[in-house]
């Protein structure tokens, strides 16, 4: 939203007062240190300067996937790659066949790359349903046509090419790479070793930006090890008994280590991008002056057109078509994550150019073809939105079957849970047998498993054909009664009263004293002196022992965590986000199901 305010910012502003907004983009800013510095202008600083913190943000993205989405299974890149590579090279070719002869086929390069902010800001919009694997498929697209569109800008669009400057950036990316091996963990270095590559590149002739992307690229996604909240509990609890600076210091260094650094700059460089970087690039780059000459002008010109129907046609028949070809090609071996409706929904989203796209036309054009050629941007961007809406809606009124078909396919979904539920040892709430599992990692004494509790009784009261599953993950290190507690409820199995014990257990978490427990096995109906035997032998510690294992091998380091079919739920666990989350489960095992 606020990408659009911005653009339509521009557009009225122009339209207005154009002295005023080209005065203002074209002010020098200088920066002068000891005689050498960068002299730009204001609209470069914001495209050259400012967008590689964008970039920068969008190779966390595709690196985060890399690790722990989506992609980490190899060979589920190579589709997506294929099928971005196919939707440019299309559009490529449609611009080139409104342009072929003329001296605007230099900017061939504009038709090329999607816009990543407005084409998944436009997926969430349209598509708030969709699985998440959709996103996946449409961030490695766009992060293909962001690598390749940089690639031809570095090259392409590079009018004089200055050696010595090129190399010493080539040197100081090369010290990122050896200090990231080591490694160091001084996010200032990075910064420092960052900006001199970037001045490096923007001395040399070639767009800098592409710096942002490589270095968010390089920065490692991974969960958070138990060892490691484990060692930050210890530093809290330091700093707790002794609340000195130097403690604090620690305490927040331990806490950090805990998170990967990918997930913390995301965290604080996305917001940035998304409200402020990205809209200031749109305001400085969409505006242009409107009138019906322009536009009677404009929509005959090659430049437009080919940008326009590139943009509409190319990307994605170019997407769609390469995907369903080499879905035959390699016997299905190779195969989208989501269906064909959702396929053609992500070529129609990816029809959407505007960054790189405004960027290339910037470097390619200037005057009344670089008018033009914003017109074809942005009115490819609308006509892509529009198709895009177009072609939802109307998947929504299929049948129901043939819906979840259509977005959802029938790929294998990737796995997180790494010991398959086994119904002779699980504790299962439910239909033994059911096409949505519903696996929780929680603990006796955390609080949100206690707030957790209610909503997933609401649950399985929504949704019959769900199976929950309770698997131990006591957290020791900051709830002292939570491993007894556990093995209470292993205690209370052992006479078949595993939920009547996890009910009490979580209804009292304030009350989880040996007595309390004993208290708690009285009230169930149980032999209490066989329970405070086990209770006292310790018998459900290897129980609950095999939980933890399970837990650590499916990268679980905190509670309550919880898998649906085998995937990890990321974000909130309120009624509303699991009975959506849970819907898709089951869409997707009952279009797998019709399948088989």
């Amino acid at each position: 939203m606020f990408l659009l305010a911005a653009a339509v910012a521009a557009l009225v502003w122009v339209n207005v007062d154009a002295s005023s907004y080209n005065s203002l983009w074209r002010t020098t800013l200088s920066i002068d240190l000891g005689g050498a510095g960068v002299a730009l202008d204001l609209r470069h600083w914001v495209n050259s300067g400012l967008m590689t913190f964008f970039f920068f943000v969008l190779g966390l993205e595709a690196r985060r996937e890399f690790d722990l989405g989506e992609l980490r299974e190899r060979r589920r890149f190579a589709l997506p790659l294929l099928a971005g590579i196919g939707g440019m090279a299309l559009a490529v070719a449609i611009y080139l066949a409104f342009n072929a002869g003329r001296s605007s086929a230099g900017g061939w390069g504009i038709a090329m790359s999607t816009d990543t902010a407005f084409a998944l800001g436009l997926l969430a919009l349209v598509g708030p349903r969709f699985p998440d694997r959709l996103r996946a498929f449409m961030l490695t697209v766009v992060v293909v046509d962001d690598i390749v569109a940089l690639v031809v800008i570095a090259t392409v669009y590079t009018e004089s090419l200055r050696v010595v400057p090129l190399l010493a950036a080539v040197v100081l990316f090369g010290a990122v790479l050896v200090l990231r091996s080591v490694p160091v963990r001084v996010g200032l270095v990075y910064f420092v070793l960052g900006v001199g590559a970037w001045v490096g590149l923007l001395k040399s002739g070639v767009e800098p930006v592409v710096v942002g992307l490589a270095m968010g690229l390089l920065v490692y996604a991974f969960p958070a090890e138990r060892s490691s909240l484990e060692r930050a509990t210890e530093r809290f609890r330091e700093f707790r008994e002794q609340p000195t600076a130097e403690l604090a210091r620690v305490a927040g260094v331990e806490l950090r280590a805990a998170t990967s650094g990918n997930e913390r700059l995301q965290q604080l460089f996305h917001p940035w991008t998304s409200y402020a970087i990205v809209p200031l690039f749109a305001l400085a780059n969409a505006g242009i002056a409107i009138d019906g000459g322009f536009l009677a002008r404009g929509f005959t010109s090659p430049i437009t057109l080919g940008i326009l129907l590139g943009y509409l046609v190319g990307k994605p028949v170019g997407i769609f078509g390469f995907s369903w070809l080499l879905t035959r090609l390699t016997g299905r071996r190779l195969r989208p994550p989501v269906g064909w409706a959702a396929v053609a929904g992500g070529g129609t989203i990816a029809g959407i150019g505007f960054t790189i796209a405004l960027l290339v036309a910037t470097l390619a054009f200037d005057g009344s073809q670089l008018e033009e050629a914003k017109l074809g941007i942005l009115s490819g961007a609308l006509g892509a939105a529009l198709i895009t809406w177009l072609l939802f809606r109307a998947t929504a009124h299929l049948p129901r079957r043939l819906r979840i078909r259509a977005l959802l396919g029938t790929a294998e979904p990737l796995t997180d849970l790494y010991i398959d539920i086994d119904p002779e040892r699980d504790h299962i709430r439910g239909p033994l047998v059911a096409p949505v599992t519903v696996v929780e990692y929680g603990d006796f004494e955390c609080p949100y498993c206690g707030r957790a509790e209610p909503v997933v009784r609401e649950l399985l009261r929504e949704f019959v054909d769900v199976r929950y599953v309770w698997r131990h993950l006591p957290l020791s290190d900051v709830h002292p009664r939570a491993q007894l507690a556990a093995e209470a409820s292993e205690a209370a199995a052992e006479q078949g009263a595993f939920w009547q014990m996890h009910d009490l257990l979580l209804g009292h978490q304030d009350a989880l004293r040996p007595d309390d427990l004993i208290a708690y096995a009285e009230q169930s109906g149980l032999d209490v002196e066989r329970f405070t035997n086990d209770l006292r032998e310790h018998t459900g510690a290897p129980r609950v022992a095999d939980d933890v294992d399970s837990a650590d091998l499916s990268g679980v380091s905190g509670t309550p965590t919880f898998f649906i079919n085998g995937r990890r739920h990321h974000g909130a666990y309120d009624i509303k986000t699991l009975s959506a989350a849970v819907r898709v489960a089951g869409a997707q095992a009952l279009a797998t199901a019709t399948t088989d």
